[in-house]
């Protein structure tokens, strides 16, 4: 069976050794030099918060002295952890994603857990993933990205065992971090009715089936259409796009073969913005005033591109996310947190307007 999976490996120490030294300094060499137990010792290198700093600054000490280093495998048999978390996503080629896994890796690596991603495609590949018997279940927790399978995972054979938390998703009885894509639909809609001419918006059009459930670009549209009925405007026209490039670019060519100019255009992604922006290119259409774009994310090459968008904190969300499930780990016991964040329109010469 193949099963593709990613390990990013955290920032351990790099300490040398010299050419004199006949044996590698041991953990309780540490304790006795820092005149502390090996557990005092094992909770500073876990960055444990039951650690006086005094005593924390004794044991860091120690250790540069005797330029110890951490065995983790060692490490990984002595705590009966793994020191891995399993983040499963629906795809890690994206800038979002790319983002995303900055920010859970950033938090991960600091508390020197490794991270495996792995990619979902189908429900048979989930169902492989979370087999009792695989790397993915045998992972000291689990991050669920953008797919809600809250529904599929309580209650029957698939219920994790590990500490579970979901990011770009919410759910009531699960830790999650995500973003109030219906506010940013809302700021999109009161933009929108802002403007003369025709409304259009495109949307993602996910490929994967329905068990997958995400209200991302629901929750999107919804508040689009909520804030368009408040000022009384509507959409002119409504197209889907999946993320592909040649798809998004295909559809833009559609677009604006069919709408009418002044329009302005939400894409609901800035994937799509940006293959509308390379097709009026084509066509010397004078974006920011023939149409206007709005797009949703403030990916890193939005501002240089001029993009007006819904910025998103995805990097501090993934952050949030992976600190809720270290808490989780390190001993939380209470009932389920929330960590909503929140999008913030940017304007700029695709709209014609500047923040």
């Amino acid at each position: 069976m193949f099963l593709l999976c990613c390990v990013l490996a955290p920032a351990y120490p790099q300490i040398l050794y010299t050419a004199d030294q006949m044996s590698k300094p041991t953990i309780q060499d540490v304790a006795k030099l820092a005149g502390v137990g090996v557990g005092t010792v094992s909770r500073v290198l876990n960055n444990h918060t039951a650690v006086r700093d005094t005593t924390r600054q004794q044991v860091l000490q120690a250790i540069a002295t005797l330029q110890y280093t951490p065995n983790p495998h060692a490490r990984r048999i002595a705590g009966g952890k793994s020191y891995t978390i399993s983040v499963l996503l629906p795809v890690v080629t994206t800038e979002f994603y790319v983002r995303l896994l900055d920010g859970l890796e950033s938090a991960f690596q600091a508390a020197r857990y490794d991270v495996a991603l792995f990619p979902l495609l189908d429900r048979a590949r989930l169902e492989r993933y979370l087999g009792s018997h695989t790397l993915a279940y045998q992972a000291d927790g689990l991050v669920m990205v953008t797919y809600n399978l809250t529904q599929m995972m309580l209650g029957n054979r698939l219920q994790p065992k590990q500490p579970l938390v979901l990011v770009d998703a919410k759910t009531e009885d699960i830790d999650c971090a995500y973003m109030d894509n219906h506010l940013g639909g809302v700021l999109a809609g009161d933009f929108l009715s802002q403007q003369t001419g025709h409304l259009y918006a495109v949307w993602v059009e996910t490929e994967l089936d329905r068990f997958f459930s995400s209200r991302v670009f629901e929750d999107r549209r919804a508040g689009l259409l909520q804030s368009l009925s408040v000022h009384s405007r509507e959409l002119a026209g409504e197209y889907t796009s999946s993320f592909d490039v040649s798809t998004a670019r295909t559809i833009a060519r559609q677009m604006l073969d069919e709408i009418q100019l002044p329009a302005t255009v939400f894409a609901s992604a800035d994937l799509l913005a940006a293959a509308l922006l390379d097709e009026c290119k084509e066509r010397d259409l004078a974006i920011g005033s023939d149409i206007k774009i709005l797009g949703f994310d403030d990916q890193p090459w939005a501002a240089q591109r001029g993009l007006s968008t819904l910025h998103q904190p995805v990097e501090a969300m993934g952050y949030e996310a992976a600190t809720l499930l270290l808490s989780r780990l390190s001993g939380y016991k209470g009932a389920a947190r929330a960590r909503s964040f929140e999008p913030k329109l940017v304007l700029r010469a695709s709209t014609g307007s500047q923040n």
